[in-house]
């Protein structure tokens, strides 16, 4: 019969999905808890369920780990494999806009689409463990844990200026912020000042860099971790602010505003001859990782929001307070991409006052310009344009002085004027005084010491990271449980009152103001204060999309509990998770956030262990034909349920796994695709063949293997080949060696026995090809259930190998010998080869050499 997968694929789906999975004992993919077997709990990244359903990314991801637990299973261990919904979030809830329907109607809509698609390729997840995110009964958990964390000082209100989408009238998250733009909509950002809800992530900084040390992730993900805490020694130095005792007229120069000339103006000799007298004790504190450098600096500059700028107004010159103030406006309109850019034209305002370089006793001008940023450092840089392309480029844009004060392995001491003379790297250190001579690292170590004993200034650990912006001002998301009552101000809502549940309503449009649509619902805004029952009024605001995905794999392990997040005890048994697959684009964020919530879960004593997953694996991506992306405009998408309609699932998932590695960039081939179902259909029509022969009783060793000794060691090899491969995520290279494998086996005459071992073999790639050649064998349902083949007594490394022969270093010819072959063995084949005999008959052997496997040399 030939291949004609949609004759039994749906027929076995429903078997394992539907009719079987009623029964407890039946079930094949259910993971048991408390099972005596070792527990392994395979994840991958549950998705965000969209109308347009599941892509092709999906598919193949899913495809690969599900090899990979369905060969687990069949290897003795106790698999958790489930799957659930990240689908609270902006998109659902602008579809819904869009299309004037509720998101809950469209969110049951696109699960319930997703499970399709996922069952319809076979994936053998644990549907009994399956989470949503927006269920009341899964976010009440999530409420819960931000409750733990706002009685513990983590969570907190606080006005500060947020990243704001225009088009989705909601706040950002500075991670959330892609080259200025929000990384939903792809829309720019702009600078708002609301009131948001912050969690401390930063109290976990140290943690979650140092603790990367516990866990197997690939060196990628570590340092994109790492770079993102962004974990530096500073120091702060702080600068007294002056203005020469005589304040000549500031002018402003044709080239810029408040430029060379006014600097040059008010200095003068300054350095040496003019008294400087320090403003009211003003200081400025600047920071810096390179003071091994402060010896080249030549000018100070803040950033335009800086604080200190208000009280430094009263005391610059008329002309250079009035270009500040615009200079400021003008500032605040910029997005922080715009500031930011690479290769954009530095602007400035120089404020007419300058601030003393202790180290060099030097007086600085201080500038006012839009590439310093409050959220960096103190919001202050000292200029040294020698070593540091954005100094140099403000300093050729001011005309102002740059000192070489580092010379690299190239010995180039000479003056800097061009930009390819900076330099930016570590060297030996020149026009330093006391640091001459001194290396980079000993020069900073040195400096430091000096301006903190001079009482200058003072180490300190700074973060790239910030507090992790926890409010959305939108409709579709967790509700936070905090009341506010005029009388006791912030109240969380009693434990026993979660989940705070959103209310369904139809009107939840985004509004102007930046409140969340939730301000409008009154009836569920107004409430009794908890605490002294008077009249009070609900968070509006609700959590980001993040929030009920750091937790979910926790939730896996107890879905169903209604009295805790999840049992002790199964978190004890199942946790952590064995090995986390996801894509490169949640290696930063989603990981960061889900370690953190894992790490304060655990210190308050609710789950087991420092780090929730004990292996984090990155899957690669999918482009299209020609490596093209793919996209709607270009016609070149691939839906997965049209590859299974025409190919079959099988055939899908054995492609995805094969189009290439596991961690790479792979094109799609439709010329590949049939490739594949041309082997399946190879494989099916040499098996069935072979079945049929034994069930008609044909095969009198139907048995027992009594086939050659060749054939049996080749699907040991085989054997062994895949569980490596797969083991190891290379499951292109484990389909190639089935391949290979019936290429040069195919027409053997296998027997009952060899049968059953190679549809095993196939089962974790093409689960519905074996399940069906598997019960027409005449076996009890189901192969995936079935243990792995063993092969005692039979050592795969017992292939022969042709070993050359040489005679006084020139070879004479070959023997044919297993790899283990001893030199007496190998030396006992070469002796009888005709070839080779006629050349050691009489002769006397000085001496041999042999490479086990690989040569055998004698030496008359």
């Amino acid at each position: 019969m030939p291949y004609e997968p949609t004759r039994f694929e749906k027929q076995w789906q429903e078997k394992w999905f539907e009719k079987f999975d009623k029964d407890a004992e039946s079930k094949l993919y259910h993971g048991r808890d408390f099972d005596q077997r070792p527990k392994k709990y395979v994840l991958v990244e549950f998705p965000y369920p969209s109308g347009a359903g599941m892509h092709i990314g999906h598919a193949r991801n899913y495809s690969m780990m599900d090899t990979y637990a369905r060969l687990h299973r069949m290897l003795g261990y106790n698999v958790m494999y489930p799957m659930g919904w990240d689908a609270f979030g902006l998109p659902t809830e602008n579809f819904a806009i869009k299309h004037k329907r509720k998101p809950q109607e469209v969110t049951q809509e696109n699960t319930d689409n997703f499970e399709r698609q996922l069952k319809k390729l076979g994936l053998s997840f644990d549907w009994d463990r399956k989470i949503d995110t927006t269920d009341p009964d899964y976010y009440k958990w999530t409420q819960w844990i931000f409750l733990q964390l706002y009685k513990k000082g983590l969570a907190y209100k606080d006005e500060m200026p947020i990243n704001w989408c225009p088009k989705c009238k909601t706040g950002c998250a500075n991670e959330e912020v892609i080259d200025g733009n929000h990384e939903r909509c792809g829309e720019p950002v702009t600078r708002k000042k609301l009131k948001q809800w912050m969690l401390k992530i930063t109290e976990y900084a140290d943690r979650l860099a140092d603790e990367l040390d516990l866990v197997d992730y690939p060196d990628s993900v570590v340092a994109s971790q790492r770079n993102w805490i962004g974990r530096k020694e500073w120091i702060d130095i702080v600068y007294p602010i002056v203005r020469p005792e005589i304040q000549p007229e500031i002018q402003s120069d044709s080239k810029n505003s408040g430029g060379a000339e006014a600097v040059k103006s008010a200095s003068g000799s300054v350095n040496e001859e003019t008294e400087m007298k320090q403003l009211e004790n003003l200081e400025i504190t600047v920071s810096t990782t390179r003071p091994d450098t402060n010896f080249g600096a030549t000018f100070v500059v803040i950033a335009p929001e800086h604080p200190i700028v208000e009280k430094l107004m009263k005391y610059m010159p008329p002309k250079s307070a009035d270009q500040a103030k615009d200079y400021i406006k003008k500032t605040a309109e910029k997005t922080e991409k715009e500031r930011l850019e690479e290769g954009r034209k530095k602007t400035g305002v120089f404020t007419g006052l300058f601030c003393k370089n202790p180290l060099t006793q030097k007086a600085m001008p201080i500038y006012l310009a839009d590439f310093v940023m409050m959220t960096v450092g103190t919001g202050a840089v000292v200029g040294v344009p020698g070593h540091d392309m954005r100094d140099f480029e403000f300093a050729q844009e001011f005309d102002l002085p740059v000192i070489r004060v580092v010379v690299g392995d190239n010995g180039d001491k000479s003056e800097i004027a061009k930009a390819d003379q900076v330099f930016e790297g570590e060297g030996r250190m020149m026009n330093s005084d006391f640091l001459d001579g001194l290396k980079t690292d000993e020069a900073i170590s040195k400096i430091m010491d000096y301006i903190e004993k001079e009482g200058w200034g003072k180490r300190t650990i700074r973060y790239h990271l910030r507090d992790w912006i926890f409010s959305r001002q939108h409709y579709w998301g967790e509700p936070i449980p905090i009341i506010f009552c005029d009388k006791c101000g912030e109240v969380p809502v009693p434990e026993e009152d979660l989940p705070v549940v959103l209310p369904e309503v139809d009107s939840y449009e985004p509004t102007d103001t930046g409140e969340s649509p939730l301000a409008n619902i009154s009836d569920w805004v107004n409430v009794k204060c908890p605490k002294c029952g008077g009249s009070a009024q609900r968070e509006t605001d609700t959590m980001p999309n993040w929030a009920g995905s750091s937790w979910y794999f926790l939730r896996y392990c107890d879905p169903d509990n209604d009295k805790c997040l999840a049992d002790k005890k199964l978190l004890d048994y199942w946790m952590p998770v064995d090995i986390y697959d996801g894509g490169a684009e949640h290696t930063t964020l989603h990981l960061l956030y889900s370690r953190f919530w894992h790490k304060f879960l655990n210190d308050i004593g609710v789950v087991p262990g420092k780090e929730p997953y004990a292996k984090r694996r990155v899957h690669g991506i999918v482009l299209g034909e020609g490596g093209v992306k793919m996209s709607k405009s270009l016609g070149n998408v691939i839906n997965p349920d049209d590859l299974v309609n025409e190919y079959g699932a099988d055939t899908a998932r054995c492609y995805l796994m094969f189009m290439g590695p596991y961690d790479g960039t792979c094109e799609w081939n439709t010329r590949t695709v049939k490739g594949v179902r041309r082997f399946l259909e190879k494989f099916y029509r040499i098996i069935e063949a072979a079945v049929e022969k034994i069930m008609k009783g044909k095969d009198q060793n139907s048995d027992s293997s009594q086939g050659d000794r060749k054939l049996i060691v080749a699907i040991a090899k085989l054997s062994d080949t895949i569980i490596d491969d797969v083991k190891g995520l290379k499951f292109n290279t484990a389909i190639a060696a089935l391949m290979k494998f019936f290429n040069e086996f195919g027409d053997s005459d296998f027997d009952k026995t060899e049968v059953e071992i190679l549809l095993k073999l196939i089962a974790p790639f093409a689960p519905h090809l074996a399940e069906e050649l598997w019960e027409k064998l005449g076996n009890e349902y189901s192969i995936h259930s079935a243990d792995w083949p063993e092969f005692k007594g039979i050592d795969t490394s017992e292939d022969e190998v042709e070993i050359p022969v040489q005679i006084n270093g020139k070879v004479r010819g070959t023997v044919v010998a297993a790899i283990k072959a001893t030199e007496d063995e190998v030396r006992a084949l070469a002796e009888k080869d005709e070839n080779i005999a006629k050349y050691l008959q009489g002769a006397d052997v000085k001496k041999v050499i042999f490479v086990p496997g690989k040569m055998i040399s004698f030496v008359l």
